[in-house]
């Protein structure tokens, strides 16, 4: 059996500015809750990916007007789950487990059933993890897609989850935006929150106990609608941020969104003695929120200014980088991202 090398020569220091594509997790939120809202929803979302045009599919297979335009989205919202149309055959998903998970609690209140599908790959992935939507009144079938959801009435529940998971959290308190009574999550730990800012800056009343228990209180008003522009995806960097802090020398900026609970990469690097610094949010250029003239109400404030235990999260700003040498102190201005 013959084994062949992969032998890699290092090269020169790299110097420059990277900006990643948007943030693809942010990017599906908004496109599920500008869909929920009313109004028409205007989405700022460079170089998007496949994931995130199954969810722009899928919501057009429910009767949701999606159009891409040069910079992004814009989603007519239908004002809930009373508002989608029941689809005329499966809804591919493609190879997006966020598409499938968030998706299955806005359908979990529609009122009719569908089927959530997806490509090969998708279809071996767990769905058991979805049964707080049972518990709330939905009927599930399926432990991996093809999953059947009856949509019903639902109510809410308190909800204890095992594990911490930013789509589960996300597909109960989707499902809890029009659920009976209050809807409480808790996990763990702290998993991604760009559900529960984009809730919050769309008016949504929601609370947080002691025990990091979240609360939604379903709003008696429809969502508001959204306009922001999404911020680039710092985990897309991480190939750049790598490759910069192997090379001595090398200095790399990159304009990205610094949510706490997205920068462990950031993390792990200050671990090994990489100088991470950072510019001022408003030197950088801030994710922005665009007034809407279309909605006829005044926009809800950008997530960005929103506050909670973990700080902005949809804020863009340059992170510089260069390797240092091991037991080297920081350079000044240099600090611990808080993540």
């Amino acid at each position: 059996m013959s084994v062949s090398r992969l032998i890699i020569h290092g090269g020169h220091p790299l110097a420059g500015a990277v900006t990643p594509p948007a943030d693809k997790s942010i990017t599906h939120r908004a496109l599920i809750l500008g869909a929920l809202a009313r109004g028409t929803s205007v989405i700022g979302a460079r170089s998007v990916g496949e994931d995130n045009l199954s969810t722009a599919s899928v919501l057009r297979a429910l009767g949701v007007t999606v159009r891409e335009t040069a910079g992004g989205f814009e989603v007519e919202g239908v004002g809930g789950p009373s508002g989608l149309s029941a689809p005329s055959g499966p809804l591919d998903c493609g190879n997006s487990g966020t598409t499938l998970r968030l998706m299955a609690g806005v359908l979990a209140g529609a009122p009719f059933s569908s089927v959530l599908t997806g490509d090969a790959s998708l279809r071996r992935r767990p769905m058991a993890r979805l049964a707080p939507l049972v518990a709330m009144g939905a009927g599930l079938e399926g432990t991996t897609p093809p999953l059947t959801i009856h949509g019903c009435p639902l109510t809410g529940a308190h909800h204890r989850l095992p594990l911490a998971s930013a789509q589960v959290k996300s597909a109960v308190l989707l499902a809890g935006l029009f659920a009976e009574g209050e809807t409480r999550v808790w996990e763990p730990g702290r998993s991604r929150d760009h559900t529960e800012r984009l809730l919050r800056a769309q008016g949504v009343r929601l609370s947080e106990d002691e025990d990091g228990t979240l609360i939604l209180t379903p709003p008696t008003r429809p969502l508001a609608a959204l306009a922001l522009e999404v911020a680039p995806d710092v985990s897309s960097a991480a190939f750049f941020l790598a490759a910069s802090a192997l090379l001595p020398g090398s200095r790399v900026q990159v304009r990205a969104g610094v949510n706490p609970l997205r920068t462990g990469f950031l993390d792990a690097l200050e671990a090994m003695g990489v100088a991470v610094r950072r510019r001022d949010e408003a030197q950088a250029g801030a994710s922005r929120w665009r007034p809407s003239t279309r909605t006829g109400r005044r926009p809800a404030p950008p997530p960005s200014a929103t506050r909670s235990r973990s700080g902005p999260s949809t804020s863009s700003r340059w992170w510089r980088w260069w390797p240092r040498r091991p037991g080297a102190a920081p350079r000044s201005g240099t600090r611990r991202s808080s993540g």
